[in-house]
């Protein structure tokens, strides 16, 4: 998989309006989410006793935590796309995240893309990208919104 390399905001600015790239396939293991639990105090018994997930959860076994598939953006979003040329980036926001299913333990999920726009605010790039989280064999996606980057180009 190649991933898209942009230098400038000219550059970003003629993207608007495309799909930027699907990254590849990460499974979520059962660690994995262990160790967000333990990162976030939150150990609810959905996520972290397997056990009972697998007898008294609707899912048939644990899942990962909405949260930690979103903190997964920044990894599964360098894959896609690499901005060079700059001096600092900047999460700005994030709107529009709407959770629509469940990711199981050990599922394995993708990030698709979209450019939405990008504003030249004196200098620094705004830059809104459409994401979309996959679940590999699943039509319904783990969840869509709206991220905000704020790249500040060296030149």
């Amino acid at each position: 998989m190649s991933t898209l390399t942009i230098r400038s905001l000219a550059e970003l600015e003629q993207h608007v309006g495309q799909e930027l790239g699907v990254s590849e396939y990460f499974t979520i293991t059962q660690e994995q989410i262990n160790r967000f639990a333990e990162a976030t105090l939150d150990h609810q018994w959905i996520h972290t006793d397997a056990e009972r997930a697998r007898t008294e959860s609707p899912f048939g076994g644990t899942i990962a935590h909405g949260y930690l598939t979103v903190s997964l953006l920044p990894y599964l979003w360098a894959q896609i796309v690499t901005i060079e040329n700059l001096k600092m980036q900047v999460n700005y926001e994030i709107e529009s995240l709407r959770f629509n299913q469940a990711v199981t333990v050990d599922s394995a999920v993708r990030l698709r893309t979209k450019l939405l726009s990008v504003k030249n605010l004196r200098g620094i790039a705004k830059a809104q990208i459409d994401v979309t989280l996959e679940i590999e064999g699943q039509k319904k996606p783990a969840y869509t919104g709206v991220v905000t980057f704020l790249y500040h180009f060296a030149e």
